[in-house]
């Protein structure tokens, strides 16, 4: 018997396979035959046990016909991540977001399924497959949209905008999953299907209510897009309620969108333990078992989780089908077989990559480059920054997050060999010629019990030349509902915040350190925005650096010194103060987003300032354009400064505000990061297809109309940059894209 189940694992694959030829004992080992005729021939061998087993995360093995054991949870937000092998670790996503890359990203989604296959194919060469976190299918990315700065998760999303979310979306998707049009690299997992942004505390049994034209025209584009155009090969169904039905089992949602509209042939899986929710907290179901069978014939094709072994069950009661079950079943094998994993290992391209691609030199570096695109200045007063080290003698470092490594790595991480704080950076660089005192200062949201007094502190930091203020939080206050809440502390709940401030302690902090006369920055990490009333005003430079990942500190001391011109532009709006934003479980866009909010703000979407300056030449393109056809839109920028840096070019639309209707104020509608030399001139060009010039109907039809729509490029938001305007008109008859 174990020579024979040798020669099934040998055939299927499992192992380094030496044989040129081989004898197939069941035909789904055969490689010359089309994967539906494998899929459907090892579907055909297995009991209704054995397949309801295989449709749990933590898929056991079948021996008897060679199908080890495989755990489908595996994630990969910002590199591979909790993983027990140290590996390379770039900024959380919405610092990501934040560079505005789409190259960049997928470079990194690239090189993070490069080190995720290569601690797979050393797995597989050892037959162990099914041990959770070392899976070739990722969670990731999540597209929700940052509709709430509060938000906890909101950190692991490219932020507030439908069109740069769905474009970083997509970078991700063609990194992680490769350009090979017979295998995956790996699988990518459209998360969380839909309109799942928060709150955190009551996730499992809250139920969002959107119009269908905020559905559309918000919550879903960037779902489409990964969907419809990049093919996405895993879709994550949410935890809450829409419109009364959970996400896991929403007929309109993953039957109806997903599957007939949208034609995904990939695979749905459960967040973890969501459809124990039908019972437990929606009260939807009268039982599991009726919970199971309605998850599966709605599309839910994998549970993360522990119930969908009462599947079985639900045959037995005729809830549902065995014929139904083999779909989901399927699903799930097809992209087994896209992986490899009943292969012959040398007719998979990337089985050959090794562990030397883990934390390479190539990897570290790019992790470093991400940090410093991520940085966004907000401010700049009297051009203080960039420092000059030569006239400097004493600095005075102080902050709970000067040196504290776990902060950069943020929530869904691995673990790299090295962290570079802002102290060890600086230290490092400056230590032989800048004396550097360096003072935590305060906790987080608490005074310490330890170390010098507030006046001890300002009496230190009046002997500093400049005072830099590394400050914010991290993902042990912000992030998901079991993972944050800072215990119980004012400003935080479950995850999620209640308020935009900075935490008192640190704003009372800096006032004591304002008074000192010395020049006061301010580093700021956290995963969203804060509204930062006093910051503002009273710092003479702010620096938004977020979760920086394993280079954080490098990248923040380059900024800060002018070793690096920060370019990173702004994935949030930064609202003024709490009262600006509506109840936080109002999924209604109304008033939220720059591109319905009509207030003032304290930053804008898409800003962010540079050492050099830039310059716009008008909009060129042609004057009209007949509905259904696409336009080519382009300017002219030149770096009108004197330092070479990189400039975001943004393309934005304005249509004329209809009293009637619901639209945008202004929507980003394309946008490129270039870099200029001093006195350098460079032409962007956009295409923009019929679906960037239309609107949203308020049944949720995407509809292009004839009318005149107003253009912008610049740096950042139309009022807000440099830049400049253009007028284009639309000819014909409506036209439907959707």
């Amino acid at each position: 018997m174990k020579k024979i189940f040798l020669a099934i694992l040998i055939g299927c694959g499992w192992s380094s396979a030496t044989l040129q030829s081989q004898t197939f004992e069941f035909p789904f080992q055969n490689p010359e035959l089309s994967r539906e005729q494998r899929v459907n021939d090892l579907i055909s061998r297995l009991t209704l046990e054995e397949k309801v087993q295989l449709m749990k995360h933590a898929s056991p093995a079948v021996e008897r016909l060679g199908i080890p054991a495989y755990n489908w949870w595996n994630e990969a937000l910002h590199g591979v991540a909790r993983t027990s092998e140290k590996v390379t670790v770039f900024p959380q996503a919405i610092g990501m977001a934040a560079t505005f890359d789409t190259e960049a990203l997928q470079k990194m989604a690239d090189m993070t399924s490069s080190e995720g296959r290569a601690l797979f194919n050393e797995d597989l060469k050892a037959g162990k497959t099914g041990s959770i976190y070392r899976g070739l299918t990722y969670w990731t990315p999540n597209i929700n949209i940052f509709r709430d700065p509060r938000w906890g998760r909101g950190q692991e999303t490219y932020g507030e905008d439908p069109y740069l979310t769905a474009k970083m979306g997509a970078a991700m998707v063609r990194g992680l999953e490769g350009d090979n049009p017979d295998y995956l690299k790996a699988v990518a997992c459209a998360k969380h299907f839909a309109v799942h942004s928060g709150p955190e505390q009551n996730r499992h049994e809250f139920d969002a209510r959107v119009s269908a034209y905020d559905l559309w025209d918000t919550y879903l584009p960037a779902f489409r897009e990964l969907i419809v155009k990049e093919k996405v090969h895993g879709v994550m169904c949410a935890y809450n309620r829409l419109e009364g039905q959970p996400c896991c089992g929403h007929d309109e949602l993953l039957q109806d969108i997903l599957r007939n509209q949208w034609k995904f042939d990939g695979y749905v899986t459960s967040d973890c333990w969501a459809v124990n929710d039908f019972t437990a907290f929606h009260k939807t179901h009268a039982n599991q078992t009726e919970a199971v069978a309605d998850a599966v014939l709605s599309g839910t094709d994998l549970e993360c989780g522990d119930l969908y072994q009462k599947l079985q069950e639900g045959v037995q009661r005729g809830l549902i089908s065995e014929r139904d079950i083999n779909v989901s079943l399927s699903r799930l094998f097809h992209i087994l077989f896209k992986l490899g994993m009943f292969d012959n290992q040398d007719q998979v391209p990337y089985a050959s990559i090794g562990r030397d691609v883990i934390e390479s030199d190539a990897h570290k570096a790019h992790a470093y480059e991400m940090a410093q695109k991520s940085m966004v200045l907000l401010k700049n007063k009297n051009q203080l920054l960039p420092l000059n080290p030569k006239k400097i003698k004493r600095i005075a470092l102080i902050g709970p997050n000067m040196n504290n490594g776990h902060t950069q790595l943020a929530n869904y991480f691995g673990t790299p060999s090295e962290i570079v704080t802002p102290f060890t950076a600086m230290q490092q660089r400056f230590g032989n010629q800048i004396q550097i005192d360096t003072l935590t200062g305060t906790g987080f949201v608490a005074p310490l019990d330890y170390g010098p007094d507030m006046a001890s502190i300002v009496a230190q930091a009046k002997k500093a030349d400049v005072i830099i203020f590394v400050g914010g939080i991290n993902a042990d206050y912000e992030g998901e509902a079991g993972d944050a809440g800072a215990g119980g502390y004012a400003g935080f709940a479950s995850g999620d915040r209640t308020t935009l401030k900075l935490p008192p302690v640190q704003t009372e902090l800096m006032k004591a350190l304002k008074k000192t006369g010395r020049p006061l920055i301010l580093v700021n990490m956290s995963g969203s925005t804060m509204s930062l009333d006093w910051e503002s005003k009273n710092a003479d430079a702010i620096l938004q650096a977020w979760y920086g990942g394993q280079a954080a500190g490098d990248a923040i001391t380059d900024v800060l010194f002018g070793d690096y011109n920060p370019g990173g532009r702004m994935p949030l709006t930064t609202y003024m103060n709490d009262e600006d934003l509506p109840h936080f479980e109002d999924y209604s866009m109304a008033n939220r987003t720059y591109r319905y909010f009509k207030g003032d703000v304290r930053y804008p979407f898409g800003y962010g300032l540079s050492y050099t300056t830039f310059g716009y030449t008008e909009p060129q393109h042609q004057p009209e354009v007949k509905t259904g056809e696409a336009i080519t839109v382009s300017a002219t920028v030149t770096n009108t400064g004197k330092y070479d840096g990189d400039e975001v070019v943004q393309l934005y639309l304005s249509h004329p505000q209809d009293g009637n209707r619901i639209m945008p104020l202004r929507a980003l509608k394309g946008f490129k990061r270039i870099h200029l030399k001093k006195g350098e001139s460079k032409a962007v060009t956009f295409r923009l297809q019929p679906e960037d010039l239309a609107l949203v109907d308020e049944k949720g039809n995407l509809i292009e109309k004839a009318g005149t729509v107003e253009l912008y490029i610049g740096g950042g938001q139309p009022y807000k940059s440099e830049g400049a305007f253009g007028e284009l008109t639309i000819l014909g008859d409506p036209y439907a894209v959707f």
